[in-house]
C-alpha cells in the first residue's frame, strides 16, 4: 500500500487558507441575509405602527389632515409632509 506524501509546511497552510477564506464568505453570506431580514423587520414593525394610528383615527374620526392640524397646533414646530 503506497503513503501518501507528508504534506509541507506551505502546503498546509495554504489548505488552511482556503479553509478559512471560504468560511469567511459563508459568514458574509449569512450577514447579508441577516441584514436583509432586519430591515424586512423594521419595515414591517413601521408598517404596524401606522396601522395603530391609522386605527386611532378611524375611532376618533379623525382624518389625516386633522391630526397634522392638531400636531401643529400642539406642537407649534411640528412639520409632517
Amino acid at each position: 500500500m503506497a503513503r501518501r506524501a507528508r504534506r509541507t509546511p506551505l502546503e498546509k497552510y495554504q489548505e488552511e487558507l482556503l479553509e478559512v477564506q471560504a468560511s469567511i464568505e459563508q459568514y458574509e453570506d449569512c450577514l447579508e441575509n441577516l441584514r436583509e431580514k432586519e430591515k424586512g423587520l423594521k419595515e414591517q414593525i413601521m408598517m404596524e405602527k401606522f396601522k395603530e394610528v391609522n386605527e386611532l383615527l378611524e375611532v376618533q374620526n379623525m382624518s389625516l389632515d386633522d391630526l397634522k392640524e392638531l400636531l401643529a397646533a400642539e406642537g407649534g414646530s411640528v412639520q409632517i409632509a
